[in-house]
């Protein structure tokens, strides 16, 4: 199948790579050429290492790359496509231009996506003249690494659409999340934004520093979590199960939730706090030294757990 990338930064090329990966034929466009360009860089860069972790599906580097295609002209990147990824710029206006372009050019039966974080789909899809093929498809980035994705419809989106893009997605070894309908935040912010909530009213209220709650979560809770989700670990943590553990423990979580009366400013003074203590373990021009390191790591993680999926079990 041919693919699309409408803008090729940081979100774009990386789902370029999980597509050519995948086996597909990707064409990238940006309204600024160079991006499309510069995304073809660094696939180069990046391809070896996932396949030095058997991230490639036993394909070499060049067999992926060549799969990679920037195009300058928006007609010719959509023509023939069968699945367009959206991944411009978040604002509303934008996205409204972009989508009614995508949807004057691509293909009738091609499925329109947008890797929107932040907007709601009806936001920017209602005045679409093919908007039941319209669909938000949301990674958390990058999702050549990490394959959950969140498939959210509009309420004009039809129900095919979203069959034929979860679909793709699972061709293309994704993961994907299927929500019945929109709700700011999607799934994967909700939760995550909860955690950071309660992490910032921890070190607000002199509860523990930075390294003690980062300890709490990557050597507990994400062991755990790396391999299954929220309910299969209450399930499995009580003799009876999920209702037993709602039975034991609901009262402690009931008081918690009672202690909660507000909400942390992430930009007032407690960021001062959690900078400088950071700032003490990571210099801010390591930044992106250490930015590398966390995809190395993601990507041993990611080979261990297929091998382990393979060896264990799911």
């Amino acid at each position: 199948m041919i693919t699309t990338i409408i803008g090729s930064g940081l979100i774009g090329r990386s789902w370029a790579i999980s597509f050519a990966r995948a086996g597909h034929e990707v064409r990238l466009w940006d309204r600024a050429p160079a991006a499309a360009v510069a995304a073809l860089g660094f696939a180069r860069s990046i391809l070896p290492e996932l396949a030095a972790h058997e991230l490639l599906g036993g394909q070499t580097p060049d067999e992926v790359f060549a799969r990679l295609h920037p195009v300058e002209d928006l007609a010719d990147a959509l023509s023939g496509a069968g699945y367009v990824q959206e991944s411009t710029p978040e604002t509303v206006e934008g996205k409204r231009t972009v989508f009614a372009e995508i949807d004057r050019l691509a293909p009738a039966g091609a499925v329109l996506a947008s890797s929107t974080s932040a907007i709601l789909p009806s936001h920017f899809m209602e005045a679409v003249p093919g908007r039941a093929r319209c669909l938000v498809c949301h990674p958390i980035n990058p999702p050549y690494l990490v394959p959950a994705v969140e498939v959210c419809p509009s309420p004009w989106t039809a129900p095919e659409t979203v069959k034929a893009a979860a679909d793709f997605m699972r061709g293309c070894g994704q993961r994907p999340l299927l929500m019945k309908r929109e709700i700011d935040g999607y799934i994967m912010n909700r939760m995550q934004g909860a955690l950071l909530d309660e992490a910032f009213r921890l070190v607000e209220d002199g509860i523990a520093d930075v390294e003690a709650i980062d300890i709490g979560l990557r050597e507990g809770l994400a062991l755990r979590w790396s391999f299954m989700g929220p309910f299969e670990t209450i399930d499995l943590n009580a003799p009876g199960g999920v209702r037993d553990y709602a039975a034991r423990y609901q009262p402690i979580y009931a008081g918690i939730a009672a202690s909660v009366t507000r909400r942390s400013d992430w930009t007032g003074p407690v960021m001062d706090a959690i900078e400088t203590q950071r700032a003490e373990r990571l210099d801010r021009d390591q930044l992106v030294e250490r930015q590398l390191w966390r995809d190395r790591r993601l990507m041993a993680l990611l080979a261990h757990k297929r091998a382990a999926a393979r060896d264990l079990g799911e």
